[in-house]
């Protein structure tokens, strides 16, 4: 076989900075570090290094450099990496020394980590957890992917799927032994009872309120409401910014706009939509089928009302959500007394800030009940959730089979071991190779 191309890129962030680090990976990277800044230094050991072209021998820059062999390294792979100062232009200078040897070429989007993933140093859900760490705005979510990063739910998938792989041989070994009757019966009986639990752990783990995807994604709050009744100015309240448009002309709001909010270490995705009314055109028809719609896949609505105008009740649609719809009054700044009617109501003034403390508390009160603070690991993605439910499936099929076909109930078993292993990429991972790689940035 050909012999496998030398991989670099910036695995810091583009643009000035004090440092920049590029990172070489493959057979060539040891050579790299010999043209560029001989000798090559001690293994694991950080060596200051002038940095020359290897064409001119023209000065780069003077760089930290480091050498790492394989396979003990982050691909797998022979890695070099050169700390330099984080000018562009010298970056592009080294990016530029390094393409120009035999070889070496410019890294793809999230070949680092493909790498490593094919040479057995992370597992699909190992790699998502480093993509999930990457993109973490909040506490909550830099913890939750550390946790997938360093195995969480890969080592739980993975026992059970041993599980399932001890299940399955006791099968087949009932099948060896065919023709002994009681011995079929007591190996299906054991199978039976270790799959029923199993499967029992299986369901109780996916029924879990999608809390790992929300907090991954972000807990959504829709802001809905008359017109005027200061949905754009609570949005910029939250916001502490001028996100939304703000005007007594009601049916400003035509579209939705977010801002995302950190509450407490929880992400949080404010929406303002438009208000809710007959409405006397086309366009903010559309508005407010757009509210709607918000509505109905957010997490939570606040229902706004204006404290200085008779309340109005939310729509049917809105009741129904229960714990799901809270109330606010705003503009109580306007009221003599700054009482509300409604004692079930949050009582805010969106332009002076009264109340705004107590409803962020309500909101990250309200993100904490629907994600919890189990520390058991959390499905994050829907790929985890449609194969384990894949899983469940097989193994329905294996409890509803009678002992007879125990060849099936055997296929059954090998089935639900597949769907297992394709979250973390024991088998059949190439169809998501692609999607799950390339939203990495070229360094990584």
């Amino acid at each position: 076989m050909p012999q496998r191309s030398t991989i670099f890129a910036l695995s810091s962030a583009p643009g000035r900075a004090g440092v920049a680090v590029v990172r070489v990976s493959g057979p060539q990277a040891g050579a790299v570090i010999d043209a560029l800044a001989p000798p090559r230094p001690q293994e694991r050991v950080a060596a200051l290094k002038c940095v020359r072209a290897p064409e001119t021998g023209e000065l780069l820059d003077q760089a930290l450099v480091l050498w790492f062999a394989g396979p003990r390294t982050e691909t797998g792979e022979d890695i070099a990496e050169f700390h330099l100062h984080g000018g562009p232009a010298i970056v592009r200078g080294l990016l530029a020394a390094i393409e120009s040897m035999p070889g070496c070429r410019l890294a793809e989007p999230g070949e680092f980590a493909r790498r490593a993933f094919e040479n057995g140093k992370m597992d699909l859900a190992e790699v998502e957890g480093l993509a999930d760490l990457i993109e973490a705005e909040t506490e909550a979510q830099r913890r939750q992917a550390v946790r997938q990063m360093g195995g969480a739910l890969s080592d739980l998938y993975e026992s059970w799927r041993a599980e399932l792989i001890e299940a399955c041989a006791l099968v087949e070994a009932g099948i060896d032994f065919s023709d002994e009757a009681d011995v079929v019966q007591d190996v299906l009986d054991r199978a039976s009872a270790k799959v029923t639990r199993l499967r029992d752990a299986i369901v109780a783990h996916a029924d879990d309120g999608h809390r790992g995807e929300i907090l991954r994604e972000g807990f959504r709050v829709v802001l809905a409401g008359a017109p005027n009744v200061g949905k754009s100015s609570l949005l910029n309240a939250l916001a502490r910014r001028e996100a939304a448009i703000v005007s007594e002309e009601a049916g400003t709001t035509r579209d939705v706009i977010e801002v995302r909010l950190d509450l407490e270490g929880l992400p949080i995705i404010v929406s303002d939509t438009a208000g809710i009314r007959e409405a006397e055109g086309a366009v903010e028809s559309e508005g407010i089928r757009r509210t709607f719609e918000q509505a109905r896949e957010a997490d939570l609505v606040i229902w706004l009302t204006d404290a200085t105008v008779p309340e109005t009740s939310p729509p049917p649609d809105l009741v129904a959500l229960g714990d799901g719809l809270l109330r606010v009054q705003n503009k109580i700044d306007l009221l003599p007394e700054r009482g509300v009617p409604s004692a079930a109501a949050i009582a805010i003034s969106a332009k002076d800030g009264t109340g705004i403390d107590e409803l962020t508390r309500n909101l990250a009160e309200a993100a904490k009940a629907r994600i919890g603070t189990s520390e058991m690991p959390a499905i994050t993605r829907a790929r985890y959730r449609a194969h384990l439910k894949a899983c469940v499936q097989a193994l329905d099929a294996f409890l509803g089979l009678p002992s007879e076909q125990a060849e099936l109930r055997a296929e059954d078993l090998r089935q639900a071991a597949q769907a297992l292993g394709r979250i973390t990429g024991r088998v059949d991972v190439e169809d998501v190779l692609d999607q799950i790689f390339g939203r990495f940035c070229i360094g990584k």
